[in-house]
């Protein structure tokens, strides 16, 4: 006997979507490792509230009961791993985050240059931009990684700009910024005046403790260039 329509059981849709993810490379001892990400999450209040986060352990010389305690003390830092990259399958059971592979790898590295290179990698077209034109608050996250972000203001401590280009601040930079997101290594970030907590390009991160203090309070470019971050004042 047929199913009358209004019983029918409606087909089940998926979707496809991306997202950003963080990536935790830990170092032995993880004890020192821990304690670098304390100083970290302290300077950076929130930075990885709802964040995904994907814990990379590739080559690492641990045992299963070094990955289920690393896992127990992310998770006591409110650090919630939703994948894992290059762990020993035996490790990932009930309770513990799936593996996951094929996400771009990169170093971080930070030695400045003297010079930022002339900007012969970008193409000649039309780049998709977001304009901000308030100040972004603490607690607020702008993402866009379709293209350039500018922001005809301030970003204050505790915010983020996430763009897949590059980013635009007429104003203080005290939170975060993170360009580049989607990948783009010849991404920059400029700003009027170098205040910031953390900045990022392509995967590539200086936190405040390691940037140059004789450029706080400054107009200042940040740039890749063989795999470094450089940074530079403006005139």
């Amino acid at each position: 006997m047929a199913t009358p329509a209004s019983k029918q059981r409606a087909a089940i849709r998926f979707r496809g979507r991306s997202f950003l993810a963080t990536v935790l490379a830990p170092e032995l001892p993880l004890a020192d490792w821990l304690a670098e990400l304390d100083k970290l999450s302290k300077r950076s209040e929130g930075y990885f509230a709802s964040r995904p986060v994907i814990l990379d352990v590739t080559g690492l010389a641990i045992t299963k009961r070094d990955f289920a305690e690393l896992i127990a003390m992310l998770y006591e830092r409110e650090i919630k791993v939703m994948g894992v990259e290059g762990a020993d399958p035996s490790w990932l059971g009930f309770g513990m985050p799936p593996s996951v592979s094929g996400g771009k790898q990169t170093e971080i590295l930070h030695k400045p240059s003297a010079e930022p290179p002339k900007q012969n990698s970008f193409v000649d077209r039309a780049v998709p931009s977001l304009l901000i034109e308030t100040p972004v608050r603490s607690g607020q996250s702008i993402i866009f990684p379709q293209g350039d972000v500018t922001v005809v203001g301030s970003v204050a401590s505790g915010a983020e700009i996430i763009a897949g280009n590059s980013i635009h601040i007429y104003g203080t930079l005290r939170g975060r910024a993170i360009a580049g997101s989607t990948g783009n290594a010849a991404a920059r970030i400029f700003c009027q005046k170098f205040e910031a907590e953390l900045i990022a390009i392509d995967g590539l991160y200086q936190t405040a403790d390691d940037l140059d203090p004789g450029l706080r309070g400054r107009a200042v470019q940040a740039w890749l260039a063989n795999d470094k971050m450089n940074m530079a004042a403006l005139a």
